[in-house]
């Protein structure tokens, strides 16, 4: 049973940092796509960071030299880095394995629970 459990959300002040932590088990995260999204309410789910199997990232321009992602193979775990935060990066951050694009929307073969991120002005 593949599970991905997210953690490290809470509350900070805008220009803070938090670090969010996706541990997997069921499946190893380094033969696999892993990747990061948000959704804050009454919005779509977002893409926020990409990892792939071989280590290349992508994020969505709105993060770019604030959030990191990264991963760590002995822990079989998925971080984000985020520095400098704004309050519109107020969500709930989702870990996702392999995901892809499906019609208008995101699909992938497992997702975390989820982690509040609020940050305030």
């Amino acid at each position: 049973q593949v599970q991905l459990v997210e953690s490290g959300g809470g509350l900070v002040q805008a220009g803070g940092s938090l670090r969010l932590s996706c541990v997997a088990s069921g499946i190893i995260v380094n033969i696999n796509e892993m990747a990061w999204y948000r959704q804050a309410p009454g919005k779509e789910r977002e893409f926020v960071a990409f990892i792939t199997s071989g280590g290349s990232t992508s994020y969505v321009d709105s993060v770019k030299a604030r959030f990191t992602i990264s991963r760590d193979n002995a822990k079989n775990t998925v971080y984000l880095q985020m520095n400098s935060l704004k309050p519109e990066d107020t969500a709930v951050y989702y870990c996702a394995a392999n995901p892809r694009p499906f019609l208008q929307s995101v699909v992938a073969d497992h997702w975390g629970q989820g982690t509040q991120v609020t940050v305030s002005s």
